[in-house]
């Protein structure tokens, strides 16, 4: 039985990374270069946070810790800034876990949506401190709102296409 739920943990855990690379590699391709068009939703946060509130055992620290780190590299953004706010985003959301899992999915979006503002303001801020450029408010904001709309989309599709529903999350658990 143990070894049943270990290797769950550890395909959970692989099928993350695949899924995070692929929408990283995805931010990466040259789609359309030289036109600027509105800013896209953050779907790695998205399916970070999501992941974490489902499988919390799936997606370790670490993990989180170093795609993101690797994220801050390849996109050349301040380098390990917005790894440590995802980190400390996800693990606030890792010690309410077991509250959020029994209210409305409403209620966690509103919740998400929250922590989104806390992160994407504790970003601005930090940047603003350490005189980094900051990049416009208008942009910021529209990305918080694909982000934030995007969120029960990525909850869709993960957890209909992964199975990881809550009652099947909470299934999970008695098993244990």
């Amino acid at each position: 039985m143990t070894e049943h739920a270990r290797r769950l943990r550890i395909f959970g855990q692989v099928l993350f990374i695949l899924l995070f690379l692929a929408i990283l590699f995805w931010r990466l391709l040259p789609l359309s270069p030289g036109s600027i068009g509105w800013p896209g939703p953050d779907l790695a946060l998205c399916l970070t946070v999501f992941w974490v509130l489902r499988r919390p055992e799936q997606v370790p620290v670490l993990t989180i810790a170093a795609l993101f780190l690797i994220e801050d590299i390849l996109l050349m953004r301040p380098l390990g800034l917005n790894a440590a706010l995802v980190v400390i985003a996800t693990e606030a959301a890792r010690k309410r876990e077991q509250r959020w899992r029994e209210l409305p999915f409403m209620i966690e979006w509103l919740r998400v949506s929250m922590l989104l503002a806390l992160m994407m303001l504790s970003y601005r801020i930090l940047l603003a401190v350490f005189f980094l450029p900051l990049p416009p408010l208008g942009q910021v904001i529209l990305q918080y709102i694909a982000t934030v709309g995007s969120y029960p989309i990525i909850a869709g599709l993960v957890g209909y296409t992964f199975g990881l529903s809550r009652t099947r999350a909470e299934r999970d658990q008695r098993l244990r």
